[in-house]
């Protein structure tokens, strides 16, 4: 019988912490989560907790794919919630330095872990990645830029590998939400420089409900592919 294997980046982050948290205990064999540090919790035989360095350093991604044996029996299947913002500013406010970290840990982490799970991927049985993408990659908004053109060039790469992986019986797929609920966003939110509007939380995006969405995907992978999954508050 096939075996499956979960990897999930980012997994100490808000986003991430509930992904895996809805993910593990579904129908996985194994679950590896990377993250720069882990939480103590209660150990699971079936999770394996990797620590990362900064991996936008491709040394560091290949460090951590070494955990993983390719095999014609295993299908795999990645989901990252790696990324970040810098906002709030109009493109001659912004400086140099935003677009470079912008680029570096929204696209160029994203490449990294594309080329490496993909050669993962290619001497298996199959596999699928999930990135995290952004509305505003899809839709620009003012004080966006560098953010929104790191997240576009994200769903550009996202859909150049949807049409090489059918080569190897890989799919690619990405969400790309408004706001998820996480304490950074309520802080981002309730600052001075913020829209200041009366935010209704109960409408935003949970991260446990970013896990059901990909865990559905991933339940169709072998016909799922090249898309971006549009995300916008709850009505």
């Amino acid at each position: 019988m096939m075996k499956k294997e979960l990897l999930i980046f980012g997994s100490n982050g808000a986003l991430g912490k509930g992904v895996s948290e809805y993910l593990i205990g579904k129908d996985y064999d194994k679950v590896y989560l990377f993250a720069s540090k882990h939480t103590d919790d209660k150990p699971d035989p079936t999770t394996i907790k990797i620590i990362t360095d900064d991996i936008s350093i491709e040394a560091n991604v290949e460090a951590a794919f070494k955990y993983l044996a390719p095999s014609k029996e295993t299908a795999f299947f990645l989901f990252s919630a790696i990324g970040g913002y810098a906002g709030g500013k109009k493109i001659w406010e912004t400086p140099i330095e935003d677009f470079d970290k912008m680029i570096n840990i929204n696209l160029k982490t994203s490449y990294l872990i594309a080329k490496h799970f993909s050669k993962l991927v290619k001497d298996s049985h199959s596999g699928s990645l999930f990135f995290t993408a952004a509305y505003t990659g899809l839709f620009p908004e003012s004080g966006k830029a560098v953010y929104g053109a790191s997240k576009a060039a994200l769903i550009y790469l996202v859909k150049t590998l949807a049409e090489e992986g059918t080569e190897i019986k890989m799919s690619v797929n990405a969400i790309a939400p408004f706001i998820i609920d996480t304490p950074a966003n309520r802080r981002w939110m309730s600052a001075p420089n913020s829209s200041g509007r009366n935010e209704d939380y109960s409408s935003w995006l949970k991260p446990f409900e970013v896990g059901e969405i990909v865990e559905s995907v991933f339940k169709k992978y072998n016909i799922i592919t090249g898309n971006i999954f549009s995300l916008k508050e709850k009505f």
